[in-house]
């Protein structure tokens, strides 16, 4: 009984500065037709405010990349031994797996530099 009990009190929106969206008192069907409008109403408010934010930041990050700014990790050096490893690679003498440890780098860095590298 308890758990349909807070079920049933789960139901309502409570507002309790405007007495006319309290819907604990009565369960009327204008009471419940005008909490819904407003709960419809604050989450567009809501939804249009995350949509502004969104469209903020990518205007940010396009100003940002206009003045010259680079986002993430700044790129890794190669390796001067990087010519020789890929060589052998290439030759299959060894996989990418291994061309990778040699160098000290992880595989799909190693297999990007191995694309640049034509």
């Amino acid at each position: 009984m308890e758990a349909s009990h807070q079920t049933e009190r789960s139901r309502y929106i409570v507002v309790l500065d405007i007495p006319l969206l309290d819907t604990r008192r009565e369960n009327d069907l204008i009471g419940t037709l005008i909490a819904d409008i407003v709960l419809q109403l604050l989450s567009y408010v809501a939804q249009t405010e995350r949509e502004n934010i969104r469209q903020r930041q990518a205007e940010g990050i396009a100003a940002a990349k206009a003045r010259g700014v680079h986002f993430g990790r700044p790129p890794k050096p190669i390796p001067l031994e990087f010519p020789l490893v890929l060589q052998q690679w290439r030759n299959g003498e060894i996989n990418s797996r291994e061309a990778a440890r040699r160098l000290s780098v992880a595989q799909d860095t190693f297999l990007r530099w191995s694309q640049h590298e034509k």
